[in-house]
């Protein structure tokens, strides 16, 4: 064999071994890819098999008494369940419901999830709370009492002439009068879950409920209150006829007629005041007794009673503001359902200057105490600048 012919073969037998090593290495490469897709498969199995045991585990542990089984695409379960286990119903109120298979008309389809709307405000029946406060001598103090001191005597005077001597005269008397602060208390509790409801602010509005009616049961007070842990009303004081009037008691004028009253009474109980405390006088009475007062006329046909001229002022009688106090006795035989009189140099009300409210949430669990308290006084300062009318014969 020529040599140009074993060069020819030479080069035939050596073209093969690249395609060999790519084949080799291509070989390599896939059985690679596929241990690494074993190894990734066996992994994600691994995987799955922990997963499906936590699942076992919680549905076995956590899975509620009331359903047989744990659907994750209710929420309105989940809610309605953390509602009746823990009162906690925020599930509820965020809840959003497809109205296909629920309605509110039927509590068991859904009724129970629907909260009821409630009234940013509560309506509260309305009470008179008009107070003698109003037209008194109200002063706010720090200690246990109040005392004034009334001059209700004269200084002795006389004529004297140039060369005689003068003779001693009478010295005025002061009265001490001292008026005790008592104290109001109310303790009103409220269940932790109503003080959560978003719906209105509970607290609040038993503060006011609690203030309006210390309001009421002053104003009772001021008027009828025996003295003993409450402040002295004017009514209790003794009454006699005005022509008989002594310092301690309040003077009446007799309406001459036993449970009834005329205009010209009216006039008379004007009249019975001095004139130096008829420039600040106001008339109290209730309104039953405005009702008939309002109907009176004099000899001329003109109604002794006029309505205020702005709003807010009050009524007038005679010339003199009326003020309504639901607490005044009603027309019958001897009572005395008009008083006249200036209650600003005749009345003082004695106060600490707030009211306090304790919130205490543990001694009354799970409700909320409120123990609020109030400190007041009142007593007739001046029995001179005060009149009633006595529905008697005398």
């Amino acid at each position: 064999m020529s040599n140009e012919a074993n060069t020819a073969q030479n080069g035939a037998a050596a073209l093969p071994a690249p395609t060999a090593e790519v084949k080799t290495a291509l070989a390599g490469f896939i059985s690679d890819i596929k241990a690494f897709h074993d190894d990734i498969h066996k992994r994600i199995n691994n995987q799955e098999e922990r997963l499906t045991m936590l699942d076992r585990k919680n549905l076995t542990t956590v899975r509620p008494a009331l359903a047989a089984g744990h659907d994750l695409d209710a929420p309105h379960k989940k809610a309605f369940e953390a509602y009746l286990r823990s009162g906690d119903d925020d599930g509820l109120r965020g809840l959003h419901l497809e109205g296909k298979a629920l309605n509110t008309a039927v509590a068991s389809d859904g009724g129970y999830l629907v909260d009821p709307e409630t009234a940013a405000s509560i309506a509260s029946v309305l009470s008179s709370t008009a107070s003698i406060r109003a037209i008194a001598n109200v002063v706010k103090v720090e200690a246990t009492s109040y005392d004034v001191l009334i001059d209700h005597g004269e200084v002795g005077s006389g004529w004297a002439t140039e060369s005689g001597s003068v003779s001693e005269t009478s010295t005025p008397s002061i009265e001490r009068i001292s008026i005790p602060l008592h104290e109001l208390s109310a303790l009103p509790k409220a269940s932790q879950r109503l003080l959560d409801d978003a719906a209105f602010d509970i607290e609040s509005w038993l503060a006011g409920r609690i203030a309006d009616k210390f309001a009421r049961a002053e104003a009772d007070a001021f008027i009828n209150g025996d003295g003993v842990d409450k402040p002295t009303g004017f009514l209790t004081h003794p009454a006699v006829a005005n022509a008989a009037w002594v310092w301690g008691a309040l003077g009446y004028v007799a309406s001459g007629v036993s449970g009834d009253f005329d205009a010209d009474t009216v006039i008379d109980l004007v009249y019975a005041l001095d004139a130096e405390y008829r420039a600040g006088a106001s008339f109290v009475m209730n309104s039953k007794t405005a009702g008939a007062v309002r109907k009176m006329k004099d000899l001329d046909g003109r109604f002794l009673w006029s309505d205020g001229l702005a709003a807010g002022e009050p009524a007038r009688l005679m010339g003199y503001p009326v003020l309504i106090a639901e607490d005044m006795p009603d027309i019958g035989a001897d009572a005395t359902p008009i008083a006249f009189g200036n209650f600003a140099a005749g009345y003082t009300v004695a106060e600490r200057p707030d009211t306090r409210i304790l919130r205490d949430p543990f001694s009354a669990k799970p409700h909320v105490l409120f123990y609020a308290t109030k400190r007041v006084g009142g007593d007739v300062s001046d029995f001179a600048a005060i009149k009633l009318m006595k529905l008697s014969a005398s």
